[in-house]
């Protein structure tokens, strides 16, 4: 299935599911809101990489129009749909300040497994821990996928990309579980190195060896 869709390119990832606020200000996003919110329509968010506008995307429905301001500001509330590829850029629209795009919606396989997902939000939390951070997902732990958990396990956006253009949830579980480790396995390099360096200057009492 292919279709058109308006687009508001943006420097970040958005994951379906996800709950987004925004902050309207640009008078081609304001035309493109108002539009959307009117007919009722979803628009595409493509993430944005080193001034880029990258091939994945998230298309996202409006669930709220929280406030308009007297300049034609608006903070609004949307929701992340699904995974789109951009086959085309349309840059121009007749009549529209802002650009639209001609997509498709690449299957996406939402199975994923349970004790790989376990082992994730075990490590997750331990990584938490580790960093002092506390993070209700609102959800039971079995109703978690990893679009759930992405933003919160320490992806660079490059990473978080990376994750978006997986189409598989153990493909993308499997990618949260090796990043989460390998971060542990760094915090814990750092605290060897700290408590190496805590020994400097003390007197050390060790056995000789015998040679």
């Amino acid at each position: 299935m292919t279709n058109f869709i308006p687009i508001f390119p943006l420097n970040l990832v958005v994951y379906p599911g996800e709950n987004l606020n925004l902050h309207i200000f640009e008078p081609r996003y304001k035309q493109l809101i108002q539009e959307c919110h009117t007919a009722g329509k979803p628009f595409g968010i493509p993430a944005v990489l080193e001034n880029k506008v990258r091939d994945y995307g998230t298309l996202v429905e409006i669930t709220e129009l929280s406030k308009v301001y007297d300049n034609g500001e608006m903070d609004i509330k949307t929701r992340g749909i699904k995974v789109f590829r951009i086959l085309e850029l349309i840059r121009e629209i007749p009549d529209k300040l802002y650009s639209g795009a001609i997509v498709n919606y690449p299957p996406n396989r939402a199975v994923g497994n349970e004790e790989l997902m376990r082992t994730v939000m075990t490590n997750l939390r331990e990584l938490h821990q580790h960093l002092k951070v506390s993070k209700d997902f609102k959800k039971e732990p079995e109703a978690l996928t990893s679009y759930d958990v992405a933003h919160h396990v320490g992806l660079s956006l490059t990473e978080e990309y990376e994750l978006l253009g997986l189409f598989d949830e153990r493909q993308r579980l499997e990618y949260l579980r090796l990043h989460i480790a390998r971060v542990l396995s760094t915090l814990a390099g750092v605290e060897e190195l700290k408590d190496r360096i805590k020994m400097n200057g003390h007197f050390k009492n060790l056995s000789g060896f015998n040679l």
